[in-house]
């Protein structure tokens, strides 16, 4: 049937409603990359958005169980130009349209999509509202949509209980499976695969959890993960990392994660203008020149100017626009990335940085041994037998 997407600005397309037949209203986006909208569409970072898809074609390799980041689609509603109702694919389990039913959200085709998205990144990222509703109504119900930054988001996609994903092998170095916490803030299942694939034991915690917890429970490193909304409304947040920040733990950050990091060493984050949603960003690592292309999700950003008064220093700069792509704290095992390097979907120019992380807990690890056999001998424990067993 025939409904609408008004902005807020008052412009209003006209398509034809599939998936859920229902309303909705959230912040629009738009995504550039050609293939991937079954990761893109479960991925928590959207939670609370509408994803424009400016590629033509959605839907045409259909949905596979292997393929999902979360257990449901996250946007609050889907717009795009051609829907291809039939998947060609050996490995479809399911049209998209039937994934959308399934988790009540409503889609918008026949679009124009490429209009839409001029409109966004000349405006920038604005509200919006899908529905059968004239476009009066439908514009007076985005303007009364509250800001992202005024939801907290995090707080509806982080896991409620821990759970384990277990090494999916040894660690190449040998030895047991290193044990991390993974900080819930709406972690992507192909991040969780990537750490599994190095060897490394996930404890995934809610967001919430405080870092005297984290640290008393002798893991090995702490990976801060993806998620939606505004790093400057997440004080708590920030407070943690700080706080993990004074332990010699190998700490790692993506996205999100990166903000909260750059947050909590005393840099600013700012929202872009219409955000980087795409496949094809190039990033240049400044160690060597190396360009990246990347897989990018995120509204929000690190000036490079903000890292002047921290004792961070950048590692990665957006080609773009010049943002900070990446950064570290010099002489600590401390480091993130604001673009995707699990690659899902995207180029998997940037995986090297899971085997850093890997790296840098088998470094403290070797150093732990070497404390350990270098400590005075006190002679042998009571009850231990000459021979050191008990």
């Amino acid at each position: 049937m025939e409904a609408r997407i008004a902005l807020e600005t008052g412009l209003c397309f006209t398509g034809r409603l599939f998936g859920a037949p229902r309303e909705a209203a959230g912040e629009l986006v738009f995504h550039t990359g050609m293939t991937g909208y079954q990761e893109i569409l479960t991925d928590p970072s959207y939670a609370g958005q509408i994803v424009l898809f400016t590629a033509p074609h959605i839907g045409n390799y259909g949905i596979q169980a292997e393929d999902y980041e979360s257990a449901r689609v996250q946007p609050v509603a889907v717009v795009l130009r051609d829907h291809c109702r039939r998947s060609f694919h050996r490995r479809a389990e399911r049209g998209l349209e039937d994934l959308l039913r399934r988790d009540a959200v409503p889609a918008l085709s026949e679009v124009d999509t490429r209009a839409l998205t001029i409109a966004v990144r000349e405006g920038g990222a604005c509200r919006a509202a899908i529905g059968l509703a004239e476009p009066a109504a439908l514009v007076a119900r985005a303007r009364a949509l509250p800001a992202m930054s005024a939801t907290d988001w995090v707080a509806r996609v982080s896991c409620r209980t821990p759970y384990a994903v277990p090494a999916a092998a040894a660690p190449p170095e040998g030895g047991p499976a290193f044990r991390i916490a993974v900080l819930d803030f709406g972690v992507k299942r192909s991040i969780l695969g990537r750490l599994a694939a190095e060897g490394i034991d996930c404890r995934v915690l809610p967001a919430r959890t405080p870092a005297a917890e984290l640290l008393a429970a002798g893991y090995e490193g702490v990976f801060l993960s993806n998620g939606p909304g505004d790093p400057a409304t997440q004080p708590a947040l920030v407070a943690t990392v700080r706080a993990l920040l004074a332990a010699e733990l190998p700490l790692f950050g993506i996205c999100l994660g990166h903000q909260l990091l750059a947050r909590a060493l005393g840099a600013d984050t700012v929202k872009l203008p219409f955000g980087h949603h795409g496949a094809n960003h190039p990033v240049q690592r400044l160690a060597d020149g190396r360009v990246e292309i990347t897989s990018q999700n995120h509204n929000y950003a690190v000036p490079a100017a903000s890292l002047a008064a921290t004792a961070a220093r950048a590692t990665h700069l957006s080609l773009n626009d010049n943002t900070v792509e990446g950064l570290e704290l010099p002489g600590r095992p401390v480091y993130s990335v604001q673009y995707h390097p699990e690659a899902a979907p995207g180029p998997r120019d940037s995986r090297y940085l899971f085997a850093r992380f890997r790296r840098d807990m088998a470094a403290r690890r070797k150093r732990g041994a070497g404390r350990a056999a270098a400590a005075p001998a006190s002679g042998p424990a009571r009850g231990a037998a000459p021979g050191g067993e008990r």
